[in-house]
């Protein structure tokens, strides 16, 4: 898939466990682990802003788009 998640590296470099983030972000552990995991089929807006406003970060520092052919 050319969408990758790095949301296990901005949690490492914030310090932030995966049970954190859905304790403040009010998003299942097993939701955000099929985010992390890069097998979500999609992400609400909504979603990806709580992750972003608790991580402080961008949408690019979660998801970066690598072509297949790379």
């Amino acid at each position: 898939m050319p969408l990758i998640t790095n949301l296990d590296v901005m949690l490492a470099k914030r310090k932030m466990t995966l049970t954190e983030l859905s304790e403040r972000i009010g998003i299942t552990i097993a939701n955000l682990s099929i985010l992390k995991k890069g097998k979500a089929r999609a992400v609400r807006f909504t979603t990806l802003e709580a992750i972003c406003r608790e991580l402080s970060c961008q949408p690019g520092d979660i998801l970066s788009y690598v072509p297949e052919n790379q």
